[in-house]
Protein backbone atom coordinates (compact mmCIF):
# COMPACT_ATOMS: atom_id res chain seq x y z
CA UNK A 1 0.00 0.00 0.00
CA UNK A 2 1.29 3.83 -0.57
CA UNK A 3 2.54 4.64 2.33
CA UNK A 4 0.19 8.77 2.09
CA UNK A 5 -2.93 5.99 1.64
CA UNK A 6 -2.03 3.65 5.03
CA UNK A 7 -1.07 7.39 6.35
CA UNK A 8 -4.79 8.23 5.79
CA UNK A 9 -5.92 4.83 6.84
CA UNK A 10 -4.25 5.46 10.28
CA UNK A 11 -6.19 8.78 10.64
CA UNK A 12 -9.28 6.90 10.30
CA UNK A 13 -8.78 3.40 12.00
CA UNK A 14 -6.32 4.24 14.67
CA UNK A 15 -8.01 7.79 15.44
CA UNK A 16 -11.41 6.71 14.29
CA UNK A 17 -12.65 10.06 14.31
CA UNK A 18 -14.36 11.39 11.12
CA UNK A 19 -11.61 12.33 8.48
CA UNK A 20 -12.31 16.03 8.76
CA UNK A 21 -12.49 16.20 12.61
CA UNK A 22 -8.97 14.44 13.06
CA UNK A 23 -7.01 14.92 9.77
CA UNK A 24 -3.53 14.33 10.10
CA UNK A 25 -1.38 17.07 11.17
CA UNK A 26 1.25 19.11 10.24
CA UNK A 27 1.10 18.15 6.52
CA UNK A 28 3.52 21.08 5.59
CA UNK A 29 5.23 24.06 7.39
CA UNK A 30 7.71 23.18 9.86
CA UNK A 31 6.31 21.42 12.50
CA UNK A 32 7.24 23.52 15.82
CA UNK A 33 5.95 23.93 19.38
CA UNK A 34 4.49 27.52 18.85
CA UNK A 35 3.20 26.11 15.37
CA UNK A 36 1.11 22.98 17.67
CA UNK A 37 0.40 25.49 20.94
CA UNK A 38 -3.07 25.71 22.40
CA UNK A 39 -4.78 28.66 21.31
CA UNK A 40 -4.14 31.33 23.67
CA UNK A 41 -7.51 33.64 23.49
CA UNK A 42 -8.96 36.50 25.37
CA UNK A 43 -6.69 38.83 25.65
CA UNK A 44 -8.09 40.03 29.08
CA UNK A 45 -7.86 36.26 30.71
CA UNK A 46 -5.23 36.47 33.57
CA UNK A 47 -2.29 34.12 33.82
CA UNK A 48 -3.49 32.61 36.67
CA UNK A 49 -6.75 31.84 34.90
CA UNK A 50 -4.45 30.54 31.68
CA UNK A 51 -2.13 28.36 33.47
CA UNK A 52 -5.69 26.72 35.50
CA UNK A 53 -6.84 25.91 31.88
CA UNK A 54 -3.18 24.48 30.57
CA UNK A 55 -3.25 27.10 27.81
CA UNK A 56 0.11 28.32 28.60
CA UNK A 57 3.96 27.51 27.95
CA UNK A 58 6.51 27.94 31.07
CA UNK A 59 10.05 29.79 31.12
CA UNK A 60 11.42 26.22 32.62
CA UNK A 61 13.43 24.88 29.84
CA UNK A 62 12.18 21.24 31.07
CA UNK A 63 8.41 22.26 30.15
CA UNK A 64 9.39 23.79 26.99
CA UNK A 65 11.39 20.69 25.83
CA UNK A 66 8.32 18.65 27.10
CA UNK A 67 6.17 21.05 24.58
CA UNK A 68 8.51 20.83 21.63
CA UNK A 69 7.93 17.16 21.75
CA UNK A 70 4.72 17.01 21.78
CA UNK A 71 4.63 19.63 18.76
CA UNK A 72 7.15 17.23 17.00
CA UNK A 73 4.85 13.85 17.78
CA UNK A 74 2.03 15.68 16.12
CA UNK A 75 3.91 17.35 12.88
CA UNK A 76 5.18 13.14 12.60
CA UNK A 77 1.42 11.95 13.01
CA UNK A 78 2.01 10.12 16.13
CA UNK A 79 -0.56 12.32 17.83
CA UNK A 80 -3.15 13.25 18.36
CA UNK A 81 -4.02 9.75 18.07
CA UNK A 82 -2.26 7.41 15.69
CA UNK A 83 1.10 6.21 17.48
CA UNK A 84 1.20 6.76 21.01
CA UNK A 85 3.41 3.69 20.59
CA UNK A 86 6.32 5.62 19.31
CA UNK A 87 4.97 8.73 21.15
CA UNK A 88 5.92 7.36 24.54
CA UNK A 89 9.17 5.84 23.77
CA UNK A 90 10.55 9.11 22.09
CA UNK A 91 8.99 10.94 24.75
CA UNK A 92 10.63 8.46 27.71
CA UNK A 93 14.06 8.51 26.33
CA UNK A 94 14.42 12.58 25.83
CA UNK A 95 12.96 12.87 29.38
CA UNK A 96 15.68 10.26 30.71
CA UNK A 97 18.32 12.17 28.98
CA UNK A 98 17.09 15.29 30.33
CA UNK A 99 17.31 14.15 34.07
CA UNK A 100 20.34 12.56 34.10
CA UNK A 101 21.96 15.78 32.28
CA UNK A 102 20.98 17.76 34.94
CA UNK A 103 21.89 15.48 37.67
CA UNK A 104 25.29 14.84 36.42
CA UNK A 105 25.71 18.60 37.11
CA UNK A 106 24.20 18.85 40.34
CA UNK A 107 23.39 15.11 41.71
CA UNK A 108 19.99 15.67 43.44
CA UNK A 109 18.34 12.37 42.22
CA UNK A 110 19.92 9.19 40.85
CA UNK A 111 20.55 8.75 37.13
CA UNK A 112 18.94 6.64 35.34
CA UNK A 113 22.23 5.16 32.75
CA UNK A 114 24.50 8.31 32.88
CA UNK A 115 25.95 7.17 36.64
CA UNK A 116 29.43 7.91 36.81
CA UNK A 117 29.52 11.95 34.62
CA UNK A 118 29.79 14.56 36.84
CA UNK A 119 30.19 18.39 35.01
CA UNK A 120 29.73 20.79 37.98
CA UNK A 121 29.06 24.72 36.53
CA UNK A 122 27.84 23.11 33.55
CA UNK A 123 24.62 25.23 32.08
CA UNK A 124 21.61 23.81 33.15
CA UNK A 125 19.79 25.27 30.12
CA UNK A 126 22.28 24.02 27.58
CA UNK A 127 22.50 20.38 29.03
CA UNK A 128 18.22 20.23 28.56
CA UNK A 129 18.74 21.60 24.93
CA UNK A 130 21.15 19.13 24.42
CA UNK A 131 19.64 16.08 25.89
CA UNK A 132 16.43 16.70 24.43
CA UNK A 133 17.96 17.69 20.74
CA UNK A 134 20.22 14.86 20.84
CA UNK A 135 17.38 12.12 21.41
CA UNK A 136 14.38 14.07 19.20
CA UNK A 137 16.52 14.30 16.13
CA UNK A 138 17.40 10.80 15.68
CA UNK A 139 14.55 8.99 16.82
CA UNK A 140 12.12 10.98 14.61
CA UNK A 141 14.81 10.31 11.76
CA UNK A 142 14.26 6.18 12.83
CA UNK A 143 10.30 6.56 12.63
CA UNK A 144 9.00 4.24 10.31
CA UNK A 145 6.35 4.87 7.42
CA UNK A 146 4.20 6.26 7.14
CA UNK A 147 5.50 8.47 9.99
CA UNK A 148 8.17 8.80 8.36
CA UNK A 149 6.69 10.63 5.29
CA UNK A 150 5.14 12.75 8.14
CA UNK A 151 8.29 13.87 9.48
CA UNK A 152 9.34 14.87 6.28
CA UNK A 153 6.21 17.00 4.74
CA UNK A 154 5.63 18.67 8.34
CA UNK A 155 9.78 19.37 8.42
CA UNK A 156 9.47 18.14 12.21
CA UNK A 157 13.20 17.63 12.44
CA UNK A 158 13.78 21.51 11.24
CA UNK A 159 11.41 22.63 13.76
CA UNK A 160 13.16 20.39 16.54
CA UNK A 161 16.63 22.18 15.36
CA UNK A 162 14.96 25.70 15.04
CA UNK A 163 14.12 25.38 18.73
CA UNK A 164 17.65 24.27 19.58
CA UNK A 165 18.81 26.96 17.95
CA UNK A 166 16.65 29.37 19.63
CA UNK A 167 17.48 27.81 23.14
CA UNK A 168 20.77 27.70 22.92
CA UNK A 169 21.04 30.92 21.32
CA UNK A 170 20.07 32.31 24.13
CA UNK A 171 22.79 31.44 26.75
CA UNK A 172 25.99 33.29 27.01
CA UNK A 173 29.36 32.04 25.44
CA UNK A 174 31.53 30.17 27.72
CA UNK A 175 33.03 27.19 29.68
CA UNK A 176 29.77 26.67 31.21
CA UNK A 177 28.01 26.60 28.08
CA UNK A 178 30.22 24.38 26.38
CA UNK A 179 30.11 21.51 29.34
CA UNK A 180 26.64 21.91 29.31
CA UNK A 181 25.92 20.94 25.65
CA UNK A 182 28.88 18.29 26.28
CA UNK A 183 27.29 16.75 29.38
CA UNK A 184 23.51 17.09 27.00
CA UNK A 185 25.12 15.36 24.34
CA UNK A 186 26.53 12.43 26.34
CA UNK A 187 23.22 12.02 28.18
CA UNK A 188 21.19 11.70 24.59
CA UNK A 189 24.28 9.32 23.65
CA UNK A 190 23.94 7.24 26.92
CA UNK A 191 20.08 6.49 26.18
CA UNK A 192 20.70 5.63 22.68
CA UNK A 193 22.68 3.27 23.50
CA UNK A 194 21.00 1.79 25.75
CA UNK A 195 17.61 1.39 24.06
CA UNK A 196 19.35 0.13 20.93
CA UNK A 197 18.19 -3.28 19.76
CA UNK A 198 15.03 -2.59 22.13
CA UNK A 199 12.12 -4.15 20.06
CA UNK A 200 10.76 -0.86 19.14
CA UNK A 201 11.33 -1.62 15.54
CA UNK A 202 8.58 -4.84 15.37
CA UNK A 203 5.97 -4.15 12.64
CA UNK A 204 2.79 -1.84 12.74
CA UNK A 205 0.71 -3.27 10.61
CA UNK A 206 0.72 -7.10 10.96
CA UNK A 207 -1.84 -8.76 7.80
CA UNK A 208 -0.98 -11.88 8.48
CA UNK A 209 -1.88 -11.74 12.45
CA UNK A 210 -3.73 -14.98 12.72
CA UNK A 211 -7.47 -14.70 13.49
CA UNK A 212 -9.90 -16.69 15.92
CA UNK A 213 -12.41 -18.65 15.23
CA UNK A 214 -13.88 -19.10 18.78
CA UNK A 215 -16.30 -16.81 20.68
CA UNK A 216 -14.52 -14.64 22.35
CA UNK A 217 -11.46 -14.64 20.24
CA UNK A 218 -10.09 -11.15 18.07
CA UNK A 219 -10.90 -11.06 14.75
CA UNK A 220 -9.83 -7.83 12.82
CA UNK A 221 -12.27 -5.10 13.29
CA UNK A 222 -14.37 -3.58 10.56
CA UNK A 223 -12.54 -1.55 8.32
CA UNK A 224 -8.93 -3.21 9.34
CA UNK A 225 -6.66 -5.84 7.58
CA UNK A 226 -4.08 -5.84 9.78
CA UNK A 227 -3.50 -6.22 13.57
CA UNK A 228 -1.68 -2.86 15.13
CA UNK A 229 1.66 -3.76 16.66
CA UNK A 230 1.48 -7.17 18.06
CA UNK A 231 5.26 -7.25 18.68
CA UNK A 232 4.92 -4.22 20.95
CA UNK A 233 4.79 -6.30 23.57
CA UNK A 234 8.44 -7.66 23.59
CA UNK A 235 9.62 -4.26 23.47
CA UNK A 236 12.29 -3.70 26.10
CA UNK A 237 10.46 -1.94 29.58
CA UNK A 238 11.86 1.18 31.19
CA UNK A 239 11.32 0.31 34.37
CA UNK A 240 9.53 -3.09 34.44
CA UNK A 241 10.74 -6.42 35.68
CA UNK A 242 8.98 -7.69 31.97
CA UNK A 243 6.18 -6.46 30.28
CA UNK A 244 3.71 -9.12 31.95
CA UNK A 245 4.75 -8.01 36.01
CA UNK A 246 1.70 -7.32 36.59
CA UNK A 247 -0.89 -8.91 33.90
CA UNK A 248 -4.09 -8.75 35.10
CA UNK A 249 -6.40 -12.41 35.46
CA UNK A 250 -8.13 -13.35 32.35
CA UNK A 251 -11.50 -11.68 30.72
CA UNK A 252 -14.66 -12.87 31.99
CA UNK A 253 -15.95 -16.05 29.68
CA UNK A 254 -18.59 -15.14 26.99
CA UNK A 255 -21.05 -17.43 28.34
CA UNK A 256 -21.15 -16.03 31.84
CA UNK A 257 -23.63 -13.36 33.40
CA UNK A 258 -21.09 -10.79 34.03
CA UNK A 259 -20.18 -10.61 30.27
CA UNK A 260 -23.41 -10.22 29.64
CA UNK A 261 -23.49 -6.87 31.45
CA UNK A 262 -21.08 -5.28 30.12
CA UNK A 263 -22.12 -7.04 26.59
CA UNK A 264 -25.50 -4.70 27.19
CA UNK A 265 -23.56 -1.44 28.50
CA UNK A 266 -21.35 -0.90 25.85
CA UNK A 267 -23.91 -1.74 23.50
CA UNK A 268 -26.40 0.81 24.51
CA UNK A 269 -24.32 2.77 25.27
CA UNK A 270 -20.96 2.92 22.62
CA UNK A 271 -23.23 3.04 19.19
CA UNK A 272 -22.42 6.14 16.90
CA UNK A 273 -26.17 7.39 17.64
CA UNK A 274 -26.80 7.46 14.00
CA UNK A 275 -27.32 3.90 12.15
CA UNK A 276 -26.70 2.54 15.45
CA UNK A 277 -29.13 4.24 18.23
CA UNK A 278 -27.20 5.30 21.63
CA UNK A 279 -28.29 5.90 25.30
CA UNK A 280 -25.51 7.97 25.22
CA UNK A 281 -26.29 11.92 26.56
CA UNK A 282 -24.50 14.66 24.77
CA UNK A 283 -22.20 15.02 27.95
CA UNK A 284 -21.23 11.43 27.44
CA UNK A 285 -20.38 12.07 23.76
CA UNK A 286 -18.28 14.85 25.05
CA UNK A 287 -16.51 12.60 27.30
CA UNK A 288 -16.05 10.19 24.67
CA UNK A 289 -14.48 11.74 22.22
CA UNK A 290 -12.49 14.02 24.74
CA UNK A 291 -10.41 11.13 25.66
CA UNK A 292 -9.59 9.69 22.48
CA UNK A 293 -6.63 11.61 22.04
CA UNK A 294 -3.34 9.71 22.65
CA UNK A 295 -2.77 9.48 26.06
CA UNK A 296 0.99 10.50 26.07
CA UNK A 297 -0.31 13.84 24.18
CA UNK A 298 -3.14 13.95 26.87
CA UNK A 299 -1.18 13.19 30.02
CA UNK A 300 2.09 15.15 29.51
CA UNK A 301 0.15 18.35 28.92
CA UNK A 302 -1.83 17.44 32.28
CA UNK A 303 1.63 17.19 34.17
CA UNK A 304 2.87 20.29 32.54
CA UNK A 305 -0.23 22.40 33.55
CA UNK A 306 -0.12 21.11 37.31
CA UNK A 307 3.97 21.71 37.17
CA UNK A 308 3.86 24.94 35.99
CA UNK A 309 0.68 25.81 38.61
CA UNK A 310 2.91 24.55 41.77
CA UNK A 311 6.30 26.53 40.26
CA UNK A 312 8.94 22.56 40.20
CA UNK A 313 12.40 23.51 39.79
CA UNK A 314 14.07 22.11 36.78
CA UNK A 315 15.53 19.26 38.69
CA UNK A 316 11.98 17.91 40.25
CA UNK A 317 10.22 18.79 36.39
CA UNK A 318 12.59 16.52 34.97
CA UNK A 319 12.23 13.86 37.29
CA UNK A 320 8.43 13.87 37.20
CA UNK A 321 8.36 13.93 33.59
CA UNK A 322 10.81 11.29 33.23
CA UNK A 323 9.03 8.74 35.73
CA UNK A 324 5.51 9.82 33.95
CA UNK A 325 6.93 9.04 30.45
CA UNK A 326 8.66 5.73 31.73
CA UNK A 327 5.69 4.44 33.53
CA UNK A 328 3.36 5.53 29.93
CA UNK A 329 5.51 3.66 27.79
CA UNK A 330 5.62 0.73 29.82
CA UNK A 331 2.34 0.59 29.82
CA UNK A 332 1.96 0.05 26.34
CA UNK A 333 5.04 -2.46 26.48
CA UNK A 334 2.70 -3.95 29.43
CA UNK A 335 -1.00 -3.80 27.71
CA UNK A 336 0.60 -5.26 24.08
CA UNK A 337 0.97 -8.64 26.13
CA UNK A 338 -1.87 -8.37 27.82
CA UNK A 339 -3.76 -8.26 24.57
CA UNK A 340 -2.06 -10.20 22.28
CA UNK A 341 0.17 -12.84 24.62
CA UNK A 342 -2.52 -13.59 27.14
CA UNK A 343 -5.61 -13.16 26.33
CA UNK A 344 -6.55 -12.34 22.10
CA UNK A 345 -9.81 -11.08 23.35
CA UNK A 346 -12.53 -9.79 21.06
CA UNK A 347 -13.73 -6.08 20.65
CA UNK A 348 -17.07 -5.38 21.20
CA UNK A 349 -17.49 -4.35 17.82
CA UNK A 350 -16.76 -8.15 16.82
CA UNK A 351 -19.22 -9.55 19.75
CA UNK A 352 -22.03 -7.49 19.34
CA UNK A 353 -22.19 -8.06 15.30
CA UNK A 354 -21.26 -12.09 16.07
CA UNK A 355 -23.11 -12.54 19.41
CA UNK A 356 -25.47 -15.56 18.14
CA UNK A 357 -22.36 -17.81 18.12
CA UNK A 358 -21.30 -17.19 21.86
CA UNK A 359 -23.52 -19.29 23.68
CA UNK A 360 -25.02 -16.71 26.25
CA UNK A 361 -29.00 -16.60 26.08
CA UNK A 362 -28.28 -13.14 27.59
CA UNK A 363 -26.92 -11.53 24.60
CA UNK A 364 -28.61 -10.26 21.64
CA UNK A 365 -26.42 -9.89 18.15
CA UNK A 366 -26.78 -7.07 16.23
CA UNK A 367 -25.06 -7.27 12.57
CA UNK A 368 -24.60 -3.76 11.55
CA UNK A 369 -23.78 -2.26 15.31
CA UNK A 370 -21.37 0.43 14.70
CA UNK A 371 -19.65 2.69 17.72
CA UNK A 372 -19.21 5.98 17.95
CA UNK A 373 -15.74 5.86 16.54
CA UNK A 374 -13.99 3.03 14.46
CA UNK A 375 -11.89 0.74 16.78
CA UNK A 376 -8.72 0.45 16.93
CA UNK A 377 -7.18 -3.37 15.19
CA UNK A 378 -6.03 -3.89 18.69
CA UNK A 379 -7.79 -6.62 20.66
CA UNK A 380 -9.84 -5.86 24.13
CA UNK A 381 -8.47 -6.86 27.04
CA UNK A 382 -6.87 -4.95 29.26
CA UNK A 383 -7.98 -1.65 27.86
CA UNK A 384 -4.41 0.29 26.86
CA UNK A 385 -5.88 4.04 27.46
CA UNK A 386 -7.01 2.78 30.44
CA UNK A 387 -3.21 1.52 31.89
CA UNK A 388 -2.05 4.73 30.76
CA UNK A 389 -4.83 6.79 32.69
CA UNK A 390 -4.02 4.53 35.90
CA UNK A 391 0.07 4.61 35.44
CA UNK A 392 0.01 8.80 34.62
CA UNK A 393 -2.46 9.49 37.65
CA UNK A 394 -0.25 7.04 39.95
CA UNK A 395 2.74 8.55 39.33
CA UNK A 396 1.12 11.85 39.31
CA UNK A 397 -0.06 11.36 42.74
CA UNK A 398 3.08 9.85 44.26
CA UNK A 399 4.97 12.54 43.42
CA UNK A 400 2.76 15.65 44.17
CA UNK A 401 1.73 13.86 47.47
CA UNK A 402 -1.66 14.03 47.33
CA UNK A 403 -4.30 13.18 44.32
CA UNK A 404 -6.42 16.16 45.15
CA UNK A 405 -4.95 18.48 42.43
CA UNK A 406 -7.05 20.64 40.68
CA UNK A 407 -6.70 21.03 37.01
CA UNK A 408 -8.34 21.69 33.71
CA UNK A 409 -7.74 20.48 30.25
CA UNK A 410 -8.61 20.25 26.47
CA UNK A 411 -8.30 17.96 23.87
CA UNK A 412 -6.86 17.53 20.27
CA UNK A 413 -9.80 14.89 19.46
CA UNK A 414 -13.04 17.47 19.55
CA UNK A 415 -15.00 18.19 16.99
CA UNK A 416 -13.55 21.53 14.77
CA UNK A 417 -14.30 24.83 16.79
CA UNK A 418 -13.59 22.80 19.73
CA UNK A 419 -10.57 21.84 20.42
CA UNK A 420 -7.10 22.93 21.87
CA UNK A 421 -5.76 24.93 18.91
CA UNK A 422 -9.26 26.37 18.44
CA UNK A 423 -10.29 30.13 19.98
CA UNK A 424 -12.35 28.54 22.42
CA UNK A 425 -11.39 25.27 23.41
CA UNK A 426 -13.82 22.80 25.57
CA UNK A 427 -12.36 22.67 28.92
CA UNK A 428 -13.09 20.07 31.67
CA UNK A 429 -11.98 20.39 35.10
CA UNK A 430 -11.08 17.74 36.99
CA UNK A 431 -10.46 18.15 41.29
CA UNK A 432 -8.54 15.24 40.99
CA UNK A 433 -6.09 12.84 38.87
CA UNK A 434 -7.92 9.87 40.01
CA UNK A 435 -11.52 11.51 38.72
CA UNK A 436 -9.29 12.41 35.41
CA UNK A 437 -8.45 8.37 35.03
CA UNK A 438 -11.59 7.26 35.96
CA UNK A 439 -13.41 9.31 33.22
CA UNK A 440 -10.37 8.33 31.01
CA UNK A 441 -11.56 4.70 31.60
CA UNK A 442 -15.23 5.14 31.33
CA UNK A 443 -14.56 7.29 27.73
CA UNK A 444 -13.24 3.53 26.18
CA UNK A 445 -16.95 2.06 26.68
CA UNK A 446 -19.23 5.36 25.92
CA UNK A 447 -17.32 5.47 22.43
CA UNK A 448 -17.60 1.76 21.64
CA UNK A 449 -14.57 0.78 22.10
CA UNK A 450 -13.99 -1.78 25.17
CA UNK A 451 -15.94 -4.16 27.89
CA UNK A 452 -16.22 -2.39 31.42
CA UNK A 453 -14.25 -5.47 32.41
CA UNK A 454 -10.94 -3.95 29.92
CA UNK A 455 -11.30 -0.42 31.78
CA UNK A 456 -11.21 -1.76 35.47
CA UNK A 457 -8.19 -4.13 34.79
CA UNK A 458 -6.71 -1.60 32.62
CA UNK A 459 -6.60 0.98 35.52
CA UNK A 460 -5.41 -1.60 38.13
CA UNK A 461 -2.93 -2.58 36.05
CA UNK A 462 -1.61 0.57 35.43
CA UNK A 463 -1.86 1.84 38.75
CA UNK A 464 0.68 -0.93 39.51
CA UNK A 465 3.25 0.34 37.05
CA UNK A 466 2.84 4.14 37.85
CA UNK A 467 3.82 3.16 41.29
CA UNK A 468 6.52 0.87 40.60
CA UNK A 469 7.83 3.72 38.31
CA UNK A 470 7.82 5.98 41.03
CA UNK A 471 8.81 3.65 43.89
CA UNK A 472 12.35 2.87 42.64
CA UNK A 473 13.43 5.03 39.85
CA UNK A 474 15.17 8.24 40.28
CA UNK A 475 15.23 8.56 44.30
CA UNK A 476 16.40 11.69 46.06
CA UNK A 477 20.79 11.07 45.79
CA UNK A 478 22.12 10.46 49.04
CA UNK A 479 24.65 13.79 50.26
CA UNK A 480 26.97 13.38 53.17
CA UNK A 481 26.18 15.14 56.32
CA UNK A 482 22.34 15.25 55.46
CA UNK A 483 22.61 17.64 52.96
CA UNK A 484 19.46 18.29 51.64
CA UNK A 485 18.91 16.93 47.42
Amino acid sequence: MNPSHRAHRLSVTLAGLAAAALALPACQGTATAASHRPHHHHAAQTMAQQTQNGLTTSGDAVIAWNDNAAAAALGACLAPANNPLHESRMYAMMHIAIHDALNAIDRRFRPYVLKHVHARGASAGAAVAAAARGVLVPVLRELPPPFSDCVTGAKVIQGVEAEYAAAIGAIPGGRAKTRGLAVGRAAAAAILAARTADGSDTPLFDTAYPQGTRPGEYRFTPGSDFAFAPGWADVTPFVLNAAAQFRPGPPYAVTSKRYAQDFNEVKRLGGDGAGTPSARTAGQTQVALFWVESSPLRWNRIARTVATSKGLDLWQNARLFALLNMALADGYAATFDTKYKAYNYWRPVTAIQMAATDGNPRTKADPAWTPLVTTPPIPDYDSGHSVEGGAAAQVLKQFFGTDHVRFAACSYTLPPGQTCTDASPVLRRYASFTQASDENGLSRILVGFHFRKAVTAGIVHGTKIGAWAADRFMRPAHRPNGARP
